[in-house]
């Protein structure tokens, strides 16, 4: 190193600091603050061992500048002291930092390097007169550091980005364990456990018998193959022949015809059938668990309900009829309109709830509901209209009196209601303009008050329970003998379910008035199951029998009682639900899990029980095979014997070729069929022979295993050259040719 002194070079007039907030010039001894203002304030130079050095209070920048020039000859070596001496301002570093190790060794600076005639930063007025920094002085400054912390190792591992592999699996769990996820795979599970075996064989046997259940499949498969082929001809199928219409003959179970379009044969039929009896028993439970939560009831509270509704020990008994099985429609419908309009029974109408999508739903699941027939449909019809007219009923009492209040209702909702009630409507009038047709064609289809005697239940129905029933029905066999029909007399919906809704009544989370209304809708619905057997009938079943159009279609009064079960089960959801709180209440308030847990498990003592109330002993019979002649002989054609004991297999071993069968049965016998079903029982003879040719039979098959016991028994060795038609024996039958 030089001993020379360096020499020192006076700076030119100094440029004031400005000040940071105000841009006002600051006189040259008052550095500017750091803080809040920005900028930062010019620390107290350090020695050698990082002590601050006291400065001068008349300490101008030019005698700065000389410490700083005598600093920079004497070479600061200790590690130290040179991380003291870190600039935080690039400029001012550029100023004070020694960027040339040989210049360094001859004791010069950056700035004393500069060429002549160049400006120098502390020539230079720019970032660091604005932040109020004197980047000439060549003062050095110390970085603040944020003290580490220790624990950070300790720490969790920060969560890494999501990929979209690990989005779409993480969307796929949340629907996984959603509720209504849950709730679906729930009740199709029960479904398929409650109504066992109906899939152990589903090829070969229905549930209940091979009657009403064949008919019904045999619907499906012809609603599938006529909409596919040629859907001008939907209701003049190829039963009942040669009748106009025969399709509307029977509830036609129509919104299932998208399944009838698979597969074909009585096989496929039968599979068909077998599915949807499952999977309408699954529907029934989802639709009333999804009501009840929609009115307000908790989880524990909507299943009870919702199983109470589908396994009640009535509905055992009508096994075999799947448009009365397929009734899950209602509630979620009814559940999606309430959604919809943002109604409940716990917190009545909140308008924030609102949404048009849910009540367009609704509507779209009622008319489906609608579709499968008029049996439960038209009741449903009737009670969504009397909802509908009570509800705008409210509204405009509610406008007229809160006059000043404004209650939004929106125009989407509108919209959707009108849209939708029109397609409801629509669907109504559409299929019924068929039943009107044929109620005026055949004058013996109409219903008289006769029927409803014959089929509704005395008020002791209500306590006796079908034969179908696996825990009352050997027990109430002796009482079940005394009912004129007992399939549809006996309305049991469950003596547990009876207990919880009366416990309902004192002890539940709806309101009292709420409760009151429910008690009410029991009575009514209980009163018109009974059809005329309440005192004559005269001021409940008969006028609605007598006035409401279609009304007089229904000859099974105690089907109401689909209406009073789901009724008694919001009463028994609402005793159940506050049943659970009282118990998480308790619960919750216990130091152990061991008590909570077990209090928990007391509010599934009621599911339990209404599922052994639901336990069946349906039996599930095996279809008679389908005859080889009824997969190659052309139509028209007349099966016999000729009886109500076969007509339904007659129906469903048509859906391979569904050539025109004059065989059929339904709610009631054409006359035109009762005087075909006389003429054939001479059948082979010369009388019968040409009725059957003017009828425009071609075709008679002789079922042989079948005819023991029939006017046709002799049939079978009785010679017909005579009389100008063909017999050939194919198979298990006799085919005779007109």
């Amino acid at each position: 190193m030089s001993t020379e002194q360096p020499q020192v070079v006076k700076a030119g007039p100094t440029v004031p600091e400005t000040s940071a907030r105000t841009g006002v010039d600051e006189p040259a001894g008052n550095a500017p603050t750091s803080g809040d203002g920005g900028s930062d304030a010019p620390t107290a130079a350090r020695s050698g061992d990082g002590a601050p050095t006291p400065r001068p209070a008349d300490e101008t920048p030019a005698d700065r500048a000389d410490k700083a020039a005598a600093a920079a000859d004497s070479k600061v070596t200790d590690p130290k002291a040179t991380a003291d001496s870190k600039v935080t301002d690039p400029k001012a570093a550029a100023d004070s930092k020694v960027t040339d190790p040989k210049a360094a060794a001859d004791g010069k600076t950056a700035a004393d390097k500069a060429a002549p005639g160049e400006k120098t930063a502390e020539d230079k007025p720019g970032a660091e007169g604005e932040k109020g920094k004197d980047a000439s002085d060549g003062e050095t400054k110390v970085k603040d550091e944020p003290p580490r912390d220790p624990f950070a190792a300790f720490g969790p591992e920060p969560e890494r980005p999501l990929t979209r592999p690990r989005r779409v699996g993480r969307a796929i769990g949340r629907f996984l364990v959603h509720e209504w996820t849950l709730a679906s795979v729930g009740s199709i599970v029960l479904a398929v456990l409650m109504t066992w075996p109906t899939l152990q064989y589903p090829l070969h046997t229905l549930p209940q018998d091979f009657h009403d259940p064949a008919l019904q499949a045999w619907q499906m498969a012809w609603s599938g193959h006529i909409l596919l082929s040629d859907p001008t001809q939907l209701w003049d199928s190829n039963t009942f022949f040669p009748e106009r219409l025969s399709f509307a003959f029977s509830d036609t179970l129509l919104g299932y015809a998208p399944a009838g379009m698979i597969g074909e044969g009585p096989n496929a039929a039968i599979l068909r059938y077998n599915i949807l009896f499952v999977l309408a028993h699954a529907l029934a439970t989802f639709g009333a668990y999804a009501l009840v939560r929609q009115l307000g009831a908790g989880r524990t509270g909507a299943i009870v309900a919702g199983v109470a509704y589908t396994y009640a020990p009535w509905l055992l008994a009508q096994a075999g009829h799947l448009h009365i099985v397929s009734n899950g429609g209602i509630p979620l419908a009814l559940a999606m309109l309430a959604r919809g309009h943002g109604w409940s029974l716990a917190h009545g109408y909140r308008p924030e709830r609102r949404h048009a999508g849910w009540a367009l739903a609704g509507w779209l699941v009622a008319a489906w509901q609608l579709s499968l027939g008029f049996g439960i449909g038209l009741v449903f019809a009737y009670v969504l209209g009397l909802i509908g007219i009570v509800t705008l009923a409210i509204r405009l009492g509610r406008r007229i009196r809160h006059w000043r209040v404004r209650r939004p209702f929106g125009t989407r909702m509108v919209l959707a209601d009108l849209f939708g009630g029109l397609i409801f409507g629509a669907t109504g009038i559409l299929l019924s303009l068929p039943y009107f047709e044929v109620a005026h064609l055949h004058p013996e289809a109409t219903r008289r008050i006769e029927d409803l005697e014959a089929y509704a239940p005395p008020p002791s129905g209500f306590f006796i329970a079908p034969m179908e029933s696996w825990l009352w029905g050997g027990l109430h066999e002796d009482v079940r003998a005394g009912l004129r029909w007992p399939a549809e007399m006996t309305l049991l919906p469950g003596y547990v379910l009876y207990a919880l809704a009366l416990a309902g009544l004192f002890f539940s989370i709806w309101k009292l008035r709420h409760r009151l209304l429910l008690l009410a809708g029991v009575l009514v619905t209980g009163i018109l199951a009974m059809g005329p057997n309440f005192f004559g009938g005269t001021y409940t079943y008969l006028p609605l029998f007598n006035y409401l159009p279609g009304w007089d279609g229904l000859r099974t009064p105690g089907r109401l009682m689909l209406w009073t079960t789901l009724l008694l089960g919001i009463l028994a959801a609402g005793a159940v639900s506050a049943l659970v709180r009282r118990v998480n209440d308790i619960a919750d308030t216990r130091v152990t899990k061991r008590p909570g847990v077990l209090l928990r498990l007391v509010t599934l003592v009621p599911l339990v029980l209404v599922l052994v109330e639901g336990l069946n002993t349906t039996p599930h019979p095996v279809v008679p095979p389908q005859p080889q002649a009824m997969r190659t002989e052309p139509g028209p054609m007349l099966v016999l014997p000729f009886n109500l004991m076969y007509e339904q297999n007659v129906m469903l071993w048509t859906t391979t070729r569904f050539q025109q069968v004059v065989n059929g049965t339904s709610g009631f016998q054409p006359a035109r069929q009762t005087r075909t079903r006389e003429a054939a029982e001479t059948f082979p003879d010369q009388a019968s022979v040409d009725y059957l040719r003017e009828l425009g039979i071609k075709t008679v098959v002789l079922l042989r295993d079948e005819l023991l016991g029939t006017p046709w028994q002799s049939a079978v060795d009785l010679p017909v050259d005579s009389l100008g038609i063909e017999r050939e024996e194919i198979g298990d039958t006799i085919v005779y040719r007109l």
